[in-house]
């Protein structure tokens, strides 16, 4: 049987009514994470306009591909093995998103996380990235900080990232800020184009 993410259940309708928008004219999106492959089979049968290209860590393959081979429409392919500190990744694409990664990289990842979106995200091109954030340092809301305190107990590499950080990085590779949705279970859609 599937391994099945709640969370994905939970957050794929809105995350999916902002991406319609968002990825209007793109034609292909490098999904970073793919996890579950949940997202990867929901997304691309609802955006059949575009090739919906998700990848993993090496290790993180096995269930992604599974999926995708069992579920998966014609506009969604095998996934990509893609670790982000790995550069150049090797695949370009107009659209790259990423649900709930950057808070279980270490911060290091999620600077290579953005040096190879530099490298990989066409002009023109968007980037979305969906997740807990805090602002100004403080969290959205006190269940995020209690989420904080609990990545922390399986790793003190993880954590919740701070928007200014995360959007100067972005930033520093040409991107800007065009939107930043606020989603259920406090967390956000932010939106970068180049």
């Amino acid at each position: 049987m599937l391994p099945c993410a709640e969370s994905c259940e939970r957050n794929k309708i809105p995350i999916l009514n902002v991406l319609k928008d968002v990825f209007a004219t793109t034609k292909i999106v490098l999904e970073i994470g793919g996890g579950t492959g949940q997202h990867a089979v929901y997304f691309a049968k609802n955006l059949p306009h575009l090739t919906w290209q998700s990848s993993d860590q090496p290790d993180s393959l096995k269930w992604l591909a599974l999926r995708l081979e069992k579920e998966g429409p014609d506009n969604a392919p095998a996934p990509l093995s893609i670790d982000v500190s790995d550069h150049p990744w090797g695949f370009q694409a107009d659209g790259i998103f990423s649900a709930n990664t950057l808070h279980i990289m270490s911060w290091h990842q999620v600077e290579q996380f953005f040096t190879g979106v530099g490298q990989s995200l066409l002009n023109p091109g968007k980037l979305c990235v969906y997740g807990p954030f805090r602002y100004d340092g403080r969290y959205t809301s006190q269940s995020n900080a209690q989420f904080e305190q609990s990545l922390k107990a399986q790793g003190q590499h993880m954590g919740i990232r701070d928007f200014e950080a995360v959007d100067k990085l972005a930033s520093e590779q040409g991107l800007s800020l065009i939107a930043d949705y606020s989603m259920p279970a406090n967390n956000q859609l932010l939106v970068w184009r180049r």
